[in-house]
């Protein structure tokens, strides 16, 4: 069996469109990260101002000013360093920031001109202790990340939608049903394709993180997502969890989406007598989600949320609930990814059993 697998895992991975995408999203990861990286700009009020590189070393100097438990009297502080020295024209001080943390500040504490708001950290926050720092960098991983890991779910479908209807197109399928038998090749179909999205969604998320670590570093990791700049959505998560707790709960969800997908895409396969329709049939039941007139505030997205889409699209799921032993309502993701996976590899196993004795 275990050679059986490691040959259907060759077919995989040695197909031409298979490597292009795997080629393609990787580069694709490489072009977002850069560019996302490139595009940064900070100024600090005085003298120091760029972008890229020179932006996140700003960015990470004023952001240690200020690191550790958000106070009011850091608060206060921030406020006077940035502190508008010139007339706005109108413009609202909370969109008219200079650097990460000024935007943070800002968003939650200053008024359109930018003086105080007169709010105090337990108005905003409640009675959460908020770890604050340089978290643009993580927060910009994360956001690319989404758009890597919907493009991602997209590869596995690509690579093993002829995973079966490409056998019927061929002999393949007989010459091994006569040396294996009916159920050990549809099983290392199966096995094959799950370790596919295992490995898959493994390379590309360690790519993503390695990416960021060499444009960022470490900073932050530790710090709390709800003191954002103010053009994250990361911040509209209402919990308070660390920019490192975020990025574990995405990775997991990536992985519970393409097993997910692979379920869906293995049930599709078997039924499908051409390797197009395959594709085409399980990209549109992974992108269907995006039709539905259901909003994040109906409470039947508790559901909708945890098809394969929305477990990518992280911050809608992990915005749900958090539960009473502290996790959040995205965990859920796991047993709905199990079921997908289950239901695709028993109904595609046999589909193909039958089909090699037809």
């Amino acid at each position: 069996m275990k050679k059986l697998i490691l040959f259907e895992l060759r077919k995989v991975f040695s197909k031409r469109l298979s490597l292009i995408a795997l080629v393609g999203i990787l580069l694709f990861s490489v072009l977002i990260s850069f560019s996302t990286y490139q595009n940064k700009y900070a100024f600090d009020g005085v003298s120091a101002e760029g972008s890229g590189k020179t932006a996140v070393e700003i960015d990470k100097g004023i952001a240690a000013k200020y690191e550790g438990i958000l106070t009011d009297e850091k608060v206060q502080q921030m406020m006077n360093d940035f502190a508008p020295t010139h007339d706005l024209h109108g413009l609202n001080a909370i969109y008219s920031y200079q650097n990460a943390t000024q935007s943070a500040a800002f968003s939650r504490f200053s008024d359109k001109e930018g003086n105080w708001n007169g709010l105090s950290v337990s108005d905003v926050f409640g009675n959460e202790e908020i770890k604050i720092g340089y978290v643009d960098g993580w927060l910009s991983t994360s956001q690319n990340m989404v758009r890597v890991f919907v493009a991602l779910a997209l590869v596995v479908i690509i690579m093993l939608a002829p995973i079966f209807s490409g056998e019927y197109e061929g002999v393949d399928n007989i010459i091994l049903t006569s040396k294996y038998g009916k159920t050990k090749c549809a099983t290392a179909k199966v096995a094959a394709g799950i370790l596919t999205a295992i490995l898959t969604t493994a390379l590309v998320a360690a790519f993503n993180l390695l990416l960021a670590l060499i444009f960022y570093g470490t900073e932050g990791l530790d710090c709390s997502i709800l003191f954002a700049p103010s053009d994250y959505v990361e911040g509209f998560i209402p919990f308070n969890i660390t920019c490192e707790t975020l990025l574990k709960y995405q990775i997991l969800l990536a992985f519970t989406c393409t097993l997910s997908v692979t379920g869906i895409t293995l049930l599709i396969s078997a039924i499908s007598k051409n390797q197009i329709v395959a594709f085409v049939a399980s990209m549109a039941i992974f992108l269907f989600p995006v039709l539905l007139p259901i909003t994040e505030a109906n409470p039947l997205f508790r559901l909708i949320g945890l098809l394969p889409l929305y477990h990518v699209q992280a911050v809608s799921l992990l915005s749900v609930e958090q539960m009473n032993n502290g996790m959040l309502y995205a965990v859920w993701a796991i047993p709905t990814a199990l079921l997908f996976l289950g239901i695709g590899a028993v109904i595609s196993c046999r589909v193909f059993a039958k089909h090699q004795v037809s």
